[in-house]
Parts: C-alpha cells; sequence; structure tokens
C-alpha cells in the first residue's frame, strides 16, 4: 500500500486547525503529522516533521503566509495548498502564491468559514494528495515566462483557439500567452476557478501579457487580439450570430464535477466551429475536457496536449491522450508554437482528416 500523505497545517485559528485536521484525517491516504500557528513554528514543524505537503492561510501573524512562502520556496520548495477567501483582496493575493509556487489552493467565504470547508472536505483531500505528486521542480521551471522575442504575424482566417486547464493552469497559462504575439487567433480559456477569482485571473494576466484578456462577458464579439476568461460562475461556451462567434455564459448544473467546465467549452466548439477549431488542454486534476477534446477532434479541429513531462499534473491531458482526443503532445513551452502552426495550417491537413475518421 502506499504511504499515507503527511500534511502540516498552518493557520492562526485554532477551530480552522482543528476542522482541517479532522477533514483531512478521515482519508485513510492522509496522515496529519502536526499543525502551527505561525510561520516561526511552522519553520521547525518543516524541519522535525517533513511533511509531504503544508496547508498555509494567506492571512497569518507575525509573518504573512505570501511571505512565509516566498521563505519555503527559497529555502526548501515543497507543495503548498494555500487556505485563502473568497474576496478580491483574497484573489489578489492567492494568484500571487501560485505565482511564487503554490501548487494549489482552497477558497472560503470570510463569514461561516468553518461550515464551507467542511462541505469542501473532498475537493481538499483530492487536492492534498495531489499536490504530493507534482513536480515541483517543473513547477519553479515554468515561471517567469520569456516575451516572445521574435512573434510570428498572425492574420484573421475564422480559427478559434480554445483552451482547458486546472491544477497549475494559471502559471501555466500566462506561459502560453506570454509565448503569443499580441495579435494572436481569437483564445477562449476555461481555468477551474470560483468567483471573484477569474477577474483578477484575467486582469493580472492583462496586465503581463501582449494582448487584451478579459473575463468573458455574454455576447462578447471573439476577435483576434483578445484571451476570454470563463467567469469563475459560469460556464463558457462558443456560439454564432450571423457571421460572428460570440462568447455565451450558462450558469447551469456543474458539468464532469465543474462550472465552469472545459467540456462544456470544447463541446461547443466542437458544434459550433468544427474544423475551424484548436483545441488545447493543459496541466490538471481529473478528467475535464477529455471528452469535449475528442468531440472536437471527430469534428475535424486540430488538438493539441501538455506532455506528462511539463505538467504540473498530469490529469486532464492524460485522460484526453488516453481517450483519443489529442493529436499532438508537446511540452509547455512549445505549446504557442503549437498553437501558431495550427492556426497557419502547418499541421498537416489531411492527416488531421484521417484521424478524425478513425476516431
Amino acid at each position: 500500500m502506499r504511504k499515507p500523505v503527511r500534511v502540516l497545517i498552518v493557520d492562526d485559528s485554532a477551530l480552522i486547525r482543528q476542522l482541517l485536521t479532522t477533514l483531512l484525517s478521515a482519508d485513510p491516504e492522509i496522515e496529519v503529522v502536526g499543525t502551527a500557528d505561525d510561520p516561526f513554528v511552522a519553520r521547525e514543524r518543516i524541519k522535525a516533521l517533513n511533511p509531504d505537503v503544508i496547508t498555509l492561510d494567506v492571512e497569518m501573524p507575525h509573518m504573512d503566509g505570501i511571505t512565509f512562502l516566498r521563505k519555503i520556496m527559497t529555502l526548501r520548495p515543497m507543495p503548498v495548498i494555500m487556505i485563502s477567501t473568497l474576496t478580491q483582496a483574497g484573489a489578489d493575493i492567492t494568484l500571487e502564491a501560485l505565482e511564487i509556487g503554490a501548487v494549489d489552493f482552497i477558497a472560503k467565504p470570510s463569514t461561516d468559514a468553518a461550515h464551507a470547508l467542511a462541505a469542501l472536505a473532498g475537493e481538499l483531500q483530492a487536492k492534498v494528495k495531489a499536490a504530493a505528486r507534482t513536480k515541483i521542480a517543473t513547477r519553479a521551471a515554468m515561471a517567469p515566462a520569456p516575451m516572445r522575442k521574435s512573434a510570428r504575424p498572425v492574420r484573421p482566417n475564422g480559427k478559434i483557439v480554445a483552451i482547458g486547464a486546472s491544477t497549475g493552469g494559471v502559471e501555466a497559462l500566462k506561459v502560453v500567452l506570454m509565448n503569443l504575439p499580441a495579435d494572436c487567433p481569437p483564445i477562449v480559456i476555461t481555468q477551474h476557478m470560483p468567483p471573484r477569482f477569474t477577474a483578477a485571473f484575467a486582469q493580472r494576466l492583462n496586465r503581463e501579457c501582449p494582448m487584451t484578456v478579459t473575463e468573458a462577458a455574454d455576447r462578447d464579439v471573439i476577435e483576434p487580439g483578445h484571451v476570454y476568461i470563463a467567469p469563475g460562475s459560469h460556464h463558457l461556451q462558443v456560439v454564432k450570430a450571423g457571421t460572428e462567434y460570440r462568447c455565451a455564459l450558462d450558469d447551469g448544473a456543474a458539468v464532469s464535477g465543474h462550472r465552469p467546465s472545459v467540456d462544456v467549452l470544447f463541446r461547443s466548439m466542437a458544434r459550433v466551429v468544427g474544423r475551424n477549431g484548436i483545441g488545447v488542454i493543459l496541466t490538471g486534476m481529473g478528467k475535464d475536457g477529455a471528452d469535449g477534446m475528442l468531440d472536437m477532434r471527430k469534428a475535424g479541429a486540430v488538438t493539441i496536449g501538455q506532455d506528462e513531462a511539463s505538467s504540473l499534473i498530469y490529469g486532464m491531458p492524460h485522460v484526453a491522450f488516453e481517450r483519443g482526443g489529442v493529436m499532438r503532445q508537446c511540452s509547455l513551452n512549445q505549446v504557442a508554437d503549437a498553437i501558431l502552426d495550427a492556426y497557419e495550417g502547418k499541421f498537416d491537413s489531411q492527416a488531421a482528416h484521417r484521424v478524425a475518421q478513425a476516431v
């Protein structure tokens, strides 16, 4: 049997420490080896207990969680899951934490956090176990993303790029977008993330990337040089209105365990965009997007998957590949060029058609 994942809980609230201990210990594959109420105590317990994963509160006494995370990633890199609040400030800090090196996060409301965390027990357990399997060296190598030095000119041709990502996607998406030119193909993205966080994420990417990045709004026209991020509370689909492609938002039930769901986005691409679609699936836990990517491939789209070596968590790309949805696998640093190759028609279209017929 596999050894349990050893977890250290770092939080200044005794109630939250006890609750997280109870929730995580309920999973036989997880062992809570200790807790700490501030970063100084945590530092000593990391040395003494050698945990596999740390859960870290964003707001801590004596030393804030971000400062402590920087020290961990500099002195002793290890998987860290941030416990943050569902506020704008919490979103901004959490995105900074992911950029520094945190693997993932759990968002709790600012009120009645204990009850909310109990409802998230399954998600928390899954994220802790996934974090223990991540490649921290891979995560460190992903950032900072270099700006593309010589951009390939992009001429509008009616094609649309759809990207799906989950755990590790915040930084992976930045790497991809930073390596695309300002006049990039039109791009729609579903990244698993709660409300408020997607708006902050879009704003952060818009400041740092060469193209225009926004949180998608219903009926937005999908244009070249623009990237549209699915809001955390809604599925994003691509629809056609006359000669234009537009964003359509849907607050229906979760699909493949998520809202927004990558499967919902990819299936809309298969139905509406067909052979003019380019699908990309990046790092993430679970299988969301695998069936939708297969639909895209059957519809004649070019489909690209991140490879195992460069994925923080080779879950979603792996399932998509195993189910036959991925035509081409490549490392994260090659994804932008693969997108441009597909956009320019350099991917062998006859081979793509033969593959689509065979799937």
